[in-house]
């Protein structure tokens, strides 16, 4: 089977080491000869090593249920629906176990996760290995890490999710413990209900965490997903997309009440099947309209360049300089 999309960043998994720390032990007969004290270096940013827990990707197939689970009964509806977001951008909250020594692992935290991942088809699943019965003390590591590690805005929300629903954190304290507002850690953790199309644009960096949050004002996933792709296009500020916002909500407030629409004209079909056609050819929106006495084609264009491109479709070396 191959593998699913592992998500559009691990989260968590970004600030633990991958695979088990290993422990060597010197014998009591050893003499151990101190090597000279080497220069101090300024310690580098990056995570710490988090004590009693690592990251690691498991077979779906070797992790078990906890028999201690109070929750025995799980909306079926709900868990395919998972299952839909985790196949199209991946698990983004790693789950969490404890190695139980014979190869297989219990789960700790994240049984409907484990549930949609296996629903989803993966073979394999993010999650955190932890050795260590003191949830205060990994939650203080996975605090600090966060604060240390360079993380894009998808890996940061979900980091803040998995931190506030599996280790009982809350919004003030992983705001105060980043230096980081409580509105920032909120709205970053909105950033998850976006649809997936726009969470990889942002995870890809081609619409910014500042785009995207002004995005969320919308209700309409479509009309994110449009704005989005507009975004893209015609490489709109942040000032922009919330000012488009702010103007869409404002006409939708003070739209009147819709007229009973016009009898469509007859010749509208063709006109649309030729618009599609010239849409298809110069690789952009096309509009043909039809009045009483005239008609009128609208040839939409992004930037200098695409206008550029799609002068040189209509007309071929209608743009090479003349001689003279």
């Amino acid at each position: 089977m191959s593998k699913q999309p592992r998500g559009l960043g691990r989260g968590l998994g970004a600030l633990i080491p991958t695979g088990p720390a290993v422990v060597t032990e010197t014998p009591a007969s050893m003499t151990v000869t101190l090597p000279a004290p080497e220069p101090v270096v300024p310690e580098q940013p990056g995570p710490r090593a988090v004590m009693g827990a690592y990251f690691m990707e498991i077979p779906v197939g070797d992790i078990v249920p906890n028999p201690r689970q109070p929750r025995d009964v799980f909306d079926e509806d709900a868990l395919r629906e998972l299952a839909t977001s985790i196949g199209e951008v991946g698990l983004l909250q790693p789950i969490v176990v404890r190695a139980t020594g014979d190869g297989k692992y219990e789960l700790v935290m994240g049984e409907r996760r484990w549930r949609a991942s296996k629903l989803a088809g993966l073979s394999e699943i993010p999650a955190i290995v932890r050795s260590t019965q003191e949830d205060k003390l990994l939650l203080d590591a996975l605090i600090e890490n966060l604060q240390r590690e360079q993380l894009n805005a998808l890996e940061e929300a979900a980091a803040y999710r998995q931190l506030l629903d599996d280790f009982g954190a809350t919004h003030e304290q992983l705001a105060t413990r980043i230096g980081r507002s409580r509105s920032h850690v909120t709205n970053t953790i909105r950033l998850l209900n976006l649809p997936a199309t726009v969470q990889r644009s942002v995870a890809a960096g081609t619409i910014s965490a500042g785009h995207a949050r002004a995005l969320l004002r919308l209700e309409d996933p479509a009309a994110q997903e449009h704005l989005a792709r507009r975004i893209v296009a015609e490489l709109l500020s942040v000032r922009a997309v919330e000012e488009i916002v702010a103007v869409g909500d404002a006409k939708a407030a003070s739209a009147p009440a819709p007229r009973a629409p016009r009898a469509k004209p007859a010749e509208e079909p063709a006109l649309r099947h030729l618009a599609d056609r010239l849409s298809d050819r110069f690789e952009t929106r096309v509009k043909v309209d039809f009045g009483r006495r005239k008609g009128r084609i609208v040839v939409e264009f992004a930037t200098i360049d695409d206008l550029e491109r799609i002068i040189g479709t209509m007309a071929p070396g209608s743009l090479q300089p003349t001689e003279g």
